[in-house]
């Protein structure tokens, strides 16, 4: 048989099914990236002449794949969100981009330094990779298309935050790549370095630019184009042309080119809050998002069953289930104290942080950089992380969600 139109074929029929599976979560609660990733494994179970799917074996593939992914992503997260942009509005995923994110990073390298015997580079990237939640597989908890006009702060809040610290991670997976290229293997060596470009400048650069690409692209859309007719406002591709545009030029320039598509993003959405384009710019993006991770998921899925998890131990599994139940609902409570929301909100925030995409982008990309002593360890357990959280997740999230929303949401 043809290799190639075998999997022409599945990812042709997996694709087309996507369009349902919105109705389906809806009517049985399963996500569909629980489907996918079960998808993935009968399919590689049955069949042996489909592409090696091991990110270990094609790691450069890997990351293009879910860069692209996470790119899109991005500018579809930030196009949705109703809530206009003000620090004072958005103080619940600012605290998560905080403090959460960093007692995670913090508690995972302590546990896997001390307690797993990694080395202090690879302990440092799984808490890294594991730290920011995934933009990309947590549908079912963001909000919902532009223009709901639903008062949500849990799913508001989760979709903030994921579009944040999708690229608030970068500093951190650089400490860890500069520790590992170092020839001592201290902060020492690295901290000046990686506080003046990775954390300081690639910041500040990501954010400067996403604003002003974000503010000359909504001027040229909704005030010059619009005022001129010269652009149809049906042409919903914009969305996804513009998000690869930026993040190219803000990485050529050395920022954080995931950093300035989500502000770009946010940006756009709110130069002209209630037009009606955010729905177009928003759907096209979504539905390249759902193309895209219909073939990641079916390729973790067939990872699993090609040895991704090979590596990972009682201990590697431990910490997975300690990471998704007791760390981050933690960190997440933490952060969260002294904010007006109810205590079943702030669980419901922590609990719900789903790792995915993100994390296997981080730890592709890491690996690309520099070797690590633990890199086949690091991709069973990160692996393993994200089969838990999709399987957790994915089973609960519909139920839960509409039951938080039920009791603490209100029309605006």
């Amino acid at each position: 048989m043809d290799s190639y139109m075998i999997t022409l074929t599945i990812i042709g029929i997996a694709t087309l099914g996507m369009a349902w599976m919105p109705s389906f979560t809806k009517t049985t609660g399963i996500s569909d990236s629980v489907v996918y990733v079960v998808l993935g494994v009968i399919v590689y179970e049955l069949l042996d002449i489909l592409p090696n799917p091991n990110p270990l074996a094609f790691n450069v593939q890997t990351i293009h794949l879910t860069e692209m992914v996470v790119i899109i992503s991005l500018m579809g997260t930030g196009l949705k969100i109703d809530k206009p942009f003000s620090f004072k509005a958005w103080s619940v995923p600012f605290r998560m981009l905080t403090i959460t994110m960093v007692l995670c990073i913090a508690s995972v390298s302590f546990i896997a330094y001390y307690f797993l015997q990694f080395d202090l580079a690879s302990a440092l990237l799984l808490g890294a990779v594991l730290a920011p939640t995934d933009p990309v597989l947590a549908a079912d908890v963001q909000v919902g298309p532009p223009m709901e006009q639903i008062k949500d702060e849990v799913r508001f809040s989760l979709t903030a935050e994921a579009g944040m610290n999708d690229g608030m991670a970068f500093p951190f997976t650089w400490l860890a790549i500069l520790l590992a290229g170092s020839a001592t293997g201290n902060f020492g060596e690295v901290l000046g370095e990686w506080f003046q470009i990775d954390l300081a400048f690639k910041i500040v650069a990501g954010i400067a630019l996403g604003l002003f690409l974000g503010w000359i692209l909504a001027y040229l859309i909704f005030n010059f184009s619009e005022k001129r007719k010269s652009i149809s406002l049906n042409d919903g591709f914009i969305a996804v042309a513009a998000a690869l545009a930026i993040f190219g030029l803000v990485e050529l320039i050395g920022g954080y080119g995931f950093v300035a598509v989500f502000v770009a993003a946010v940006t756009m959405r709110n130069y002209e809050l209630n037009h009606q384009f955010h729905k177009d710019l928003h759907s096209f993006s979504d539905q390249t998002e759902r193309i895209l991770v219909a073939i990641v998921l079916l390729i973790f899925g067939g990872s699993i069953v090609h040895g991704i998890l090979d590596y990972l131990t009682w201990q590697y599994a431990l910490l997975s289930v300690f990471f998704l139940l007791v760390i981050r609902p933690v960190s997440s409570l933490i952060a969260l104290i002294g904010t007006k929301l109810h205590f079943k909100e702030r669980m419901g925030i922590g609990f719900y942080g789903i790792r995915g995409v993100g994390s296997f982008y981080y730890l592709a990309f890491a690996l690309n950089k520099e070797p690590f002593m633990m890199g086949k360890e690091l991709w069973s357990t990160v692996s393993f992380i994200v089969l838990l959280s999709v399987a957790m997740h994915g089973l609960t999230a519909t139920h839960v969600m509409s039951s938080l929303e039920k009791k603490f949401s209100r029309s605006v």
